[in-house]
């Protein structure tokens, strides 16, 4: 386990950018932190370190934005307003989970029973202002992969 502290939204998106640099296609970023803890501030900085010039609008309507214009594709989840897992496996999670691309879920708790055991999750828990603390807490085998 890994803490950080970010000061501003820009070192939020630093941080997601930096970590981004050493992903692999197949990679899951589990992002985790209440309403506004600067969970899709860090998936923009992910996308910025994958590639990724276009907008990186939070995915809560959609429940899933593809990018495909980076050095690896980024699959980006917000399993926020799901009702139950049959949403997400219906819509052909098994493509994107250990695929061809990275995966960022955002409110994963929604179906802890689809994801896999390796992965890494973010937790984002906001401080004062744009300040936040960030932890990497890696599951399964991350540590060996990365």
């Amino acid at each position: 386990m890994t803490t950080f502290f970010a000061v501003s939204r820009e070192d939020t998106q630093a941080l997601g950018k930096r970590l981004a640099a050493g992903l692999r296609a197949g990679d899951v970023i589990l992002l985790s932190g209440r309403m506004g803890a600067g969970k899709s501030e860090f998936a923009r900085g992910v996308a910025r370190g994958l590639g990724i010039a276009s907008a990186v609008p939070s995915p809560s309507f959609t429940i899933l934005n593809v990018y495909d214009e980076g050095r690896l594709p980024l699959y980006h989840f917000d399993w926020y307003r799901i009702g139950d897992e049959s949403e997400i496996t219906d819509m052909g999670l098994e493509e994107y989970i250990g695929g061809d691309g990275v995966c960022l879920i955002e409110w994963h708790e929604r179906a802890e029973d689809l994801l896999p055991e390796t992965c890494l999750e973010v937790l984002l828990s906001p401080q004062e202002d744009d300040a936040r603390v960030i932890t990497l807490m890696p599951h399964g085998q991350w540590e060996v992969q990365h």
